[in-house]
């Protein structure tokens, strides 16, 4: 028996495998967070059927996509199979017929199966009621000079049981004009606030969370504006280093990769000659091609991001916490400390 149930029951499943039928184009634009594609009519196969839908009407419409989906059944089938898929939680786009077709499939294979009323519409729709709203956590927002080690101490805190959300690795962009380099494809802006709402949903009985301090654009993507209002109005942590751990902590991201990465840092490098002229531009190139990192890291943080950031270099009383983040262990247990002493902790009986 299908059970057909709603988008928040359907996300509250957390043992249940979450079935995308829809084509792999339109899984790769966005889709359920922790859903696996099984798609019933592949892009081409899709584009099939929605032209003779418009040419010949519904009925040859699905006549056609049945000839076409059914040779893929077994494959399909054994693949669930070996994946040792328990409950089935299936969808499509609006909940129509690829969901109701596999649904059906699954069950006569003696699956347990849902399937989510509205399918993927429905979850955008729980999506964008979630960000209309203002967050009811409060922020600790972690500030600080390019290559102090913010996302160091973000995943430090993180495993000590915080709960952190890494904006610049779920836009898959760091923050600085190397932004890309070593990193795969930036997701969508529905997937980024796809996984914005998972984090936050998972602590809605949270009192805090742990955030780096960002502009509203991440690489292409924009944040959510409860959660930029949040960033603002957060708890303010200033991380400072000395310029040389800086540098050796740029040198140490951005150099780890093929040959060094030294003709995308000299790409990305020449992007800059509006901001710093030709000559000094050529001038730096030259030595990245000369794998003398150090120098052109330290002009860039010294000339260029920290005038344009303009953070403090020492603790300062404009923050409500500041810590020298030399060594980075050191830093996110003094942070812990901080936390745990918080009100917005204490609240929460101490248990995040």
């Amino acid at each position: 028996m299908i059970a057909e149930i709603k988008i928040d029951e359907a996300l509250k499943m957390g043992n249940a495998l979450l079935l995308d039928v829809r084509s792999e184009g339109e899984f790769n634009e966005d889709t359920i967070p922790g859903a696996i594609n099984v798609p019933v009519l592949n892009n081409e196969e899709r584009a099939m059927v929605g032209a003779l839908y418009r040419q010949e009407g519904p009925v040859s419409a699905r006549k056609l996509a049945l000839e076409l989906a059914t040779p893929k059944l077994p494959s399909k089938i054994a693949a669930l199979s070996h994946a040792g898929a328990g409950e089935l939680v299936v969808f499509c786009w609006r909940g129509g017929e690829r969901s109701r077709f596999m649904a059906s499939v699954l069950d006569t294979m003696g699956y347990d199966v849902y399937r989510i009323i509205g399918g993927y519409k429905s979850y955008r729709r729980y999506v964008n009621g979630y960000l209309v709203k203002e967050l009811t956590q409060t922020a600790v927002v972690l500030h600080g000079l390019t290559g102090v080690g913010k996302t160091e101490v973000l995943e430090l805190l993180e495993q000590k049981g915080l709960p952190a959300l890494d904006l610049e690795g779920l836009a898959r962009h760091r923050g600085s004009v190397y932004g890309k380099i070593g990193l795969p494809p930036s997701p969508t802006q529905k997937a980024f606030e796809g996984e914005i709402v998972r984090f936050l949903s998972s602590i809605d009985k949270k009192g805090i969370f742990i955030v780096e301090c960002e502009s509203r654009r991440v690489g292409n993507l924009l944040i959510p504006l409860p959660l930029m209002n949040a960033i603002r109005n957060g708890i303010r942590v200033l991380l400072y280093a000395p310029l040389a751990e800086r540098v050796g902590r740029i040198r140490k991201i951005y150099t780890d990769g093929p040959a060094h990465n030294v003709e995308k840092l000299q790409e990305a490098t020449s992007s800059l000659v509006k901001r710093l002229g030709r000559a000094r531009v050529e001038e730096l190139n030259k030595m990245l091609g000369e794998r003398n990192f150090d120098p052109v890291f330290a002009y860039l943080l010294a000339k260029y991001y920290d005038p344009l950031y303009k953070y403090p270099e020492r603790p300062s009383k404009e923050y409500d916490c500041s810590v020298d983040t030399s060594d980075v262990e050191k830093a996110a247990m003094q942070i812990l400390n901080f936390i745990t002493g918080l009100p917005e902790y204490k609240s929460h009986n101490g248990k995040l």
